[in-house]
């Protein structure tokens, strides 16, 4: 039976839509945890993830409708991590904006300088891997230290999460989420806290940057790093494995100028969905791959419609007792810390510099008010350097 015409659309629509709920539902805790872990009070927080929230359904809707293929962009989930382990910085909130605008302005130079990105791109991907799992590990441990102090309120969450990963692998973290919220209502009601309505309503809240030695070497490169290594090039990748090219130049164009627009909101980084690029683009959003470019505008539309609601979700963060959101969180980052630790020790060669850059950006340390995740950087390229450099392949 031949397809009609609205069917047809009606597909890729849904995959859009569907690839913006799970994008937004399984990580915005993650966000709100990393901006108020760097600093931000709860109304900055707010602003950071509306401000996100619209640059990348207008990137979305700008790069999938423009090039006519399925181009999703995503908030950096890896580079709110980051900044979650990173904590506050000399200069405090503006210093941290500041940081937010120099990584966008590198994010920018990737496309105006191509040299820039190849030089990204030769950092090994077990240093890089390695980095990113230290830098999840604390939030990954979250839901079991969570579960230990607060079994009632966080155990729902885990076992709604377990149980959906085994019926509904996609749906997951979403459904830890509701869970995440029934807890919250029944917190509210036992106690007669009430919720204030003016918290509902969206709204941006304008910080003026300023630069720290910290923020710019503790914020703004292990930000960029993170995000071009664990996001843009495995998003290049996945569109590949699905036969699209990516126009790269106007892609960190688009992601450049977004994260600089949210930025001066709160908004830390926007990039190439990788992940979620595979529901937009996938065989599943239409048989046609011609069609499927439609899912990226849904999913533009629908991010900007959760943009909308984005105060309700952080007004329930706020509310929520604690160790309920960092366990939802938690369970949201467990993919993305597997796979990092497989990518980074995956090759024995590279095992001891992998092993040095995980141990050291899992340490939390900070020297000279710059974060653990720059100083792992540099012990793994270091210990790599002494081991390899010199010595003939075989």
């Amino acid at each position: 039976m031949t397809e009609t015409p609205a069917a047809s659309l009606a597909r890729p629509l849904i995959a859009g839509v569907v690839t913006a709920l799970v994008g937004f539902t399984s990580t915005f805790a993650v966000v709100l945890t990393g901006l108020r872990a760097v600093g931000a009070t709860p109304e900055q927080a707010a602003s950071g993830l509306l401000a996100i929230t619209l640059v990348v359904g207008l990137g979305c809707i700008l790069l999938a409708g423009r090039y006519r293929i399925p181009i999703t962009v995503a908030w950096s989930t890896p580079g709110v991590a980051l900044l979650a382990a990173t904590g506050s910085v000399d200069g405090g909130w503006s210093a941290v904006v500041g940081g937010f605008l120099v990584s966008a302005a590198l994010i920018l130079c990737t496309a105006l300088f191509p040299p820039l990105g190849a030089l990204i791109a030769r950092i090994p991907p077990s240093i890089a891997q390695a980095m990113l799992a230290g830098v999840l590990l604390p939030l990954c441990v979250a839901p079991f230290v969570g579960v230990v102090e607060d079994p009632w309120g966080v155990a729902p969450v885990l076992i709604v999460w377990l149980v959906a990963s085994r019926l509904l692998p996609r749906w997951a973290v979403p459904l830890a989420f509701v869970a995440a919220i029934a807890v919250v209502a029944v917190e509210l009601a036992r106690t007669g806290v009430e919720m204030d309505a003016t918290t509902l309503l969206p709204r941006l809240e304008l910080t003026l940057p300023t630069l720290t030695v910290g923020s710019v070497v503790g914020i703004a490169l292990p930000l960029f790093v993170v995000t071009m290594a664990s996001q843009n090039v495995p998003g290049v990748a996945v569109m590949r494995s699905l036969g699209y090219t990516i126009p790269w130049r106007p892609a960190m164009l688009v992601t450049g100028l977004g994260s600089a627009a949210a930025a001066g909101f709160g908004g830390h980084a926007m990039n190439l969905g990788a992940i979620s690029a595979a529901i937009a683009a996938g065989p599943d959003s239409h048989p046609d791959p011609k069609r499927r470019w439609v899912a990226g505008v849904s999913a533009g539309g629908t991010y900007l419609v959760l943009g909308a609601l984005s105060a309700a979700f952080a007004a329930i963060v706020l509310l929520a007792p604690a160790g309920v959101i960092p366990a939802v969180a938690g369970v949201a980052l467990f993919g993305a810390f597997g796979s990092a630790v497989q990518q980074a020790i995956d090759d024995p060669g590279e095992r001891v510099p992998a092993v040095v850059t995980f141990l050291v950006a899992a340490s939390g340390i900070a020297v000279f008010g710059v974060s653990a995740a720059f100083w792992a950087l540099v012990a793994g390229l270091v210990v790599r350097a002494v081991l390899h450099v010199g010595r003939r392949a075989g």
